[in-house]
């Protein structure tokens, strides 16, 4: 087991390099001019040009762009994520507060359509075809079919606006507060149309098998048969999904986080990009693929706990 993490680990390597490439010369490519964050625009032309060389020469904006990536990925083996181009701190300072708030949000989200997905799936395939089926992928496809910057802006006016039950923004005091109501129920919706969908399709296919209806003959309780024989063995092929909606909801916390001001990653994201802040961007990015490769690796080491016909090799 242990062989298997460092090889899957040593494979991630070139996910995360390709990631990082990718941003780097996606953001220095771009339309766009990062001195805007240093020279004010009523500036004379002679110490607007004076200015420009000292903040090029400052952050190296001056040498080739090859050299600054060679820079850039020498820096980031030391372990130093640079300095914020607008705030002027370090970004990984920065980040330490925002990743505890993206995690509450993300993975209280998680559970949150973890747990109604598959029920919403499982009672549509026990009950295939009839009302509560249609309701269930009613509701599947209002989910996965809803923009989530809209149905966030729906639900502040709806709820914050007009009938002032809950808060439109912030982080609130304590852990679970009822500012997570809103954000989290934004970022769970789409995963649970999905997983709704996708689990009540393996449910229908493993329902069918011959072990279900040799449990069933022998007199076993359909409770029993649903939850112990058939939905353990459709896990195996949703747990995968699972997996995958780990780096998503991180990555859709990017357009929550930014409706319902919530202070974390996926808004630090925004503002990057917005002020041409090549560090953060940079840095944030890199965080969201760590996350996709550490949620792969997880999903595989369940697979196995579930299936272990299931060779590593």
């Amino acid at each position: 087991m242990a062989q298997y993490i460092v090889k899957r680990l040593l494979l991630a390597i070139p996910t995360i390099v390709g990631a990082i490439t990718l941003v780097f010369f996606a953001m220095h490519l771009a339309p766009g001019d990062p001195m805007s964050l240093f020279i004010p625009p009523d500036l004379p032309p002679a110490r607007t040009e004076e200015l420009q060389r000292e903040v090029n020469a400052k952050y190296g904006f001056d040498k080739p762009l090859y050299q600054q990536y060679i820079d850039y990925v020498g820096r980031l083996s030391r372990g130093d994520f640079g300095n914020s181009l607008r705030e002027g701190t370090p970004v990984w300072d920065n980040l330490e507060r925002r990743i505890p708030n993206t995690l509450r949000l993300g993975l209280t989200a998680l559970c949150v359509s973890t747990v109604l997905g598959i029920a919403i799936g499982t009672l549509a395939a026990i009950y295939r075809g009839s009302w509560i089926d249609h309701f269930s992928m009613f509701i599947s496809l209002l989910g996965v079919s809803v923009p989530s910057f809209w149905l966030g802006l729906t639900l502040i006016l709806l709820f914050a606006v007009r009938l002032a039950w809950l808060p439109p923004s912030g982080l609130g005091d304590g852990v679970f507060t009822w500012n997570l109501v809103m954000p989290v129920s934004v970022l769970a919706l789409g995963s649970i149309g999905s997983l709704a969908r996708y689990t009540r399709s393996c449910m229908l296919e493993v329902i069918n098998n011959d072990y279900v209806r040799t449990a069933r003959a022998k007199g076993l309780r359909e409770r029993s048969v649903m939850l112990r024989h058939a939905l353990r063995n459709a896990l195996i092929p949703i747990v995968t999904i699972l997996g995958l909606n780990f780096g998503f909801v991180l990555s859709g916390a990017v357009i929550v986080e930014s409706v319902f001001a919530w202070p974390g990653i996926g808004r630090y994201l925004i503002d990057g990009v917005n002020g041409r802040d090549f560090p953060v961007v940079q840095a944030t990015v890199l965080l969201i693929a760590i996350a996709f490769v550490f949620g792969n690796l997880v999903t595989d080491l369940v697979l196995v706990y579930l299936d272990p016909r299931i060779r590593l090799e």
